[in-house]
């Protein structure tokens, strides 16, 4: 009671002194204005000061995209004096098809697209056989490892064997649409061995209860509560509308799954009831206008810039390669932009409508991030999901450090940006590999930023690494390809 009445006797002295203040300012206010000399002037802060607390600056953001509207327009019609309209439409199908010159009737892309079914199916028929019990698990296990390593590998067999059928954009889909698969059958098989051990554990569970009571009565009765109890579940499953293990091993299931927008396989996803029409209508649009607009920023800005980066950078020449970084980084983190919103809003959200997905959480507020790690976790979050679902968590469940298991997760992003790099340009370097294991370094350097100078500093790093390190990734690619493929020019 005593410490209820000193901490109530604190609160009244606490508002006791408010209000005297408050009282005192408010005398101030009235013997000021009661002057002679009509005072004008009163305590206050510039509002470009942090302790002005003014938060409107809706003008100068308006102004800034002027600005940057009017700079924008300046480079296109400065672009368009020097290097003509580069846009041409009809190559883009071409390139799409993965269509080459010199092979008038082969689309190489194309095909290996059409065949990524094969080992989709292949994965389904083990799972099935494990399943009833006609391969072990073990042996199940292995020859899934296989079908999933031989389905990624095999871009590359094919590049090496027919390279020059192939055109730079088409290899590159097709790279990307396996690496996804490849995430997606991981997921797949791995969820299906977790439905089994869970299958397994319940069963053994069931046994020891049953060796528990000898008499035969006993048996008997447990028997029969087992079975009940396997026909309630059973039944309340179905009357949920909910899919369980192994009845989730049909073809249907497996197709929506690998094209539903997510790389982590569940048996019953979240589901809307209806396809809203008018938000379908809009991401069709956005994604036809957004695929042109990315093509038509390659063809005209993008290859003219890195092209033009090429002698500079192999003249290792200071002040031009800086000047050309910095030209070639605005065209390529606007694309960048675009291709986010075209693919991780527009075209996932169009997927999810028409498939009735119903989570949507495709990227997190990674423009707000204050440091490399928070960006990395919320900018894809398909694949963050997947990454912490299938490689963190179980290894930190067998005994790995936190920290092992994000330098294994880095490791296996580092590998698949190397991957989608250097098979379409056929040529082994280790850019994007170094690239992404500097993001571990990097973050600790943007905490450290963040804690001693605010999260403002922190924030400017993550944009900062996003705009110099993509570009400068891109110069170094091209000019070794460069070397490699064409004469220097003079």
């Amino acid at each position: 009671m005593s410490n209820k009445t000193e901490e109530n006797a604190v609160r009244y002295r606490r508002a006791q002194s408010v209000t005297k203040a408050e009282e005192i300012t408010e005398k101030e206010k009235k013997a000021r204005k009661s002057q002679l000399d009509k005072p004008c002037h009163k305590p206050r802060d510039s509002l470009f000061s942090w302790s002005s607390e003014f938060t409107n600056f809706t003008g100068l953001v308006n102004w800034g995209f002027l600005m940057l509207t009017i700079g924008g327009l300046r480079l296109c019609l400065e672009n368009f004096l020097k290097y003509g309209i580069r846009v041409n439409p009809f190559e883009w199908i071409i390139v799409l098809t993965g269509h080459n010159e010199g092979y008038s009737h082969q689309y190489p892309s194309v095909i290996l697209l059409i065949f990524s079914v094969v080992p989709a199916v292949t994965c389904l028929l083990i799972e099935k056989a494990i399943a009833v019990e006609i391969l072990s698990q073990k042996l199940g296990v292995s020859l899934q490892i296989i079908n999933m390593v031989s389905e990624i590998s095999l871009p590359v067999i094919i590049l090496y064997f027919k390279g020059t059928q192939f055109s730079f954009v088409g290899i590159t889909t097709v790279c990307t649409i396996y690496l996804v698969l490849f995430l997606k059958l991981w997921s797949y098989c791995q969820t299906n061995h977790w439905c089994r051990l869970g299958m397994k554990g319940k069963q053994y569970k069931n046994t020891l209860r049953r060796q528990s009571l000898s008499a035969p009565n006993w048996n008997e009765l447990v028997n029969a509560e087992h079975e009940q109890t396997l026909e309630d579940e059973k039944h309340d499953f179905v009357s949920a509308g909910l899919v369980k293990y192994p009845d989730n091993l049909t073809l249907k299931d497996l197709f929506y799954f690998l094209l539903a927008p997510t790389l982590c396989y569940e048996l019953n996803f979240p589901r809307t009831t209806r396809i809203r029409k008018r938000f379908l209508i809009k991401r069709i649009i956005e994604v036809v206008f957004g695929m042109n607009l990315v093509m038509a920023l390659f063809q005209q800005w993008m290859i003219p810039s890195v092209r033009n980066a090429v002698d500079p950078f192999s003249e290792m020449g200071f002040v031009k390669m800086t000047e050309r970084l910095l030209k070639l980084a605005v065209p390529n983190h606007l694309i960048w932009l675009c291709f986010f919103y075209l693919s991780f809003h527009s075209f996932l959200n169009l997927m999810g409508e028409l498939l009735h997905f119903a989570d949507r959480n495709f990227y997190s507020d990674w423009w707000n991030a204050n440091n490399i790690s928070v960006f990395w976790s919320s900018w894809n979050m398909p694949v963050h999901l997947w990454a912490v679902r299938h490689v963190y968590i179980p290894m930190t469940e067998i005994g790995y450090t936190k920290g092992s298991a994000s330098i294994v997760v880095f490791f296996i992003s580092a590998f698949f940006h190397e991957y989608l790099v250097s098979v379409p340009l056929q040529m082994f370097r280790v850019w994007a590999f170094l690239g992404m294991m500097a993001q571990p370094p990097l973050s600790v350097i943007s905490r450290v930023v963040e804690k001693k100078l605010g999260a403002r500093w922190g924030n400017i790093i993550v944009w900062s690494s996003l705009i110099l390190g993509q570009p400068l990734a891109i110069m170094m690619y091209y000019h070794d390809y460069a070397l490699a493929h064409f004469a220097p020019q003079q």
